[in-house]
């Protein structure tokens, strides 16, 4: 009898030790608040405008001014679409057309000549979300070619599509088009004219010596590229590039490879490349770097710092810029500078140009 009374008595005190306390209001206000805290997330974007020969010494106040107050402008372009809820595609694609626009870049209106004097462009587009990616190359004319990699994703089921047949794609769209003189800068067509007369003496792969009096730099590798993380978690990577000068016609470089010059996945990172194209091909060098993060657990900028290592032991000279799922930023270049830049919602604001 006194075994029942004792069992009883311990489970009725077991029971009761086990019932939960109401939620108070405050503890329904906490929950509340972290729910709310976790539906927006911290938003970022890193932007670049090429690499090359960019030493300090070699470059004047107006030039500086000039490129440091029109990657500013890229960055607040895409910050602003980010700060306001929209994601993280239009935002890059937004940081890629005010560099297009500007003959300070190699990409869009400063594109670069070819070894026939045309202007031939390249640019792909990636979201991170969905792996779905848009890419244009050899085109002619294409005012915005980032704009026209965006409707080859969103409007049909390809990933590339190029010359001709691309152009006349972006003509029914709506993407707009100039004429050749709206690409034409005596400065890009100088630089393609000292570039075939070295050649006639030397295949010499040193930049061109910059004329202080242009505020278009000659830095050798002018792509122009934006990663992305908005507000859901989801980024994007974008790239618009006129290749090299006097590259021959028809060809095409890592820019609108996906996986060799923008590759973007929300388990990872965004990356978008810049340099000897050949050489991040054959690397596979944006979609390497994302690699490494997941099959090796490697931190953003380690992964970077490898993908250059590769291309810097192949002869391959140039840069990448990263961000990953936390929203991280990290760059990689083994040439002298590269025009760079980010902006997060942290409040931080930064503008590079040199090795640092």
């Amino acid at each position: 009898m006194k075994r029942i009374l004792l069992f009883t008595v311990f489970s009725l005190l077991l029971c009761s030790s086990c019932k939960k306390e109401p939620a108070t209001s405050e503890t329904v206000e906490n929950v509340s608040s972290l729910t709310e805290t976790s539906k927006e997330n911290g938003f970022a974007i890193v932007i670049h405008g090429g690499a090359g020969t960019i030493k300090k010494e070699n470059m004047t106040s107006e030039q500086e001014v000039a490129y440091r107050t029109k990657l500013q402008e890229a960055l607040d372009a895409g910050y602003k679409v980010l700060e306001e809820g929209g994601s993280s595609l239009d935002a890059v694609q937004k940081s890629v057309n005010i560099m297009e626009d500007s003959p300070l870049f190699n990409a869009g209106k400063g594109a670069v000549f070819n070894s026939a004097g045309k202007n031939e462009l390249d640019a792909s587009i990636m979201d991170g979300k969905t792996l779905n990616s848009g890419a244009i190359a050899g085109v002619k004319q294409i005012k915005n070619p980032i704009n026209a990699a965006r409707i080859v994703m969103d409007s049909t089921r390809h990933v590339m599509m190029a010359g001709k047949g691309a152009e006349d794609f972006a003509k029914l769209n709506g993407i707009e088009f100039e004429d050749d003189n709206y690409f034409h800068t005596e400065k890009r067509y100088n630089q393609l004219l000292k570039a075939q007369e070295r050649e006639k003496v030397v295949l010499d792969h040193s930049a061109l010596i910059i004329d202080t009096k242009e505020l278009i730099d000659d830095h050798k590798y002018g792509t122009v590229g934006a990663v992305a993380i908005d507000k859901e978690g989801n980024i994007a990577a974008a790239t618009s590039t006129g290749g090299m000068t006097n590259k021959k016609y028809g060809r095409v470089g890592d820019s609108p490879i996906i996986g060799a010059g923008t590759y973007a996945n929300n388990k990872t990172c965004g990356v978008s490349a810049t340099g000897t194209g050949e050489y991040f091909i054959r690397t596979l060098a944006t979609h390497e770097a994302s690699s490494l993060m997941q099959y090796r657990n490697l931190s953003l900028k380690e992964s970077l710092d490898g993908v250059m290592k590769q291309i810097g032991d192949l002869g391959g000279s140039g840069g990448l810029i990263a961000l990953d799922r936390n929203g991280n930023v990290a760059w990689s270049f083994n040439s002298t500078g590269m025009y760079r830049g980010y902006k997060k919602s942290s409040g931080e604001n930064v503008v590079k140009f040199y090795e640092e």
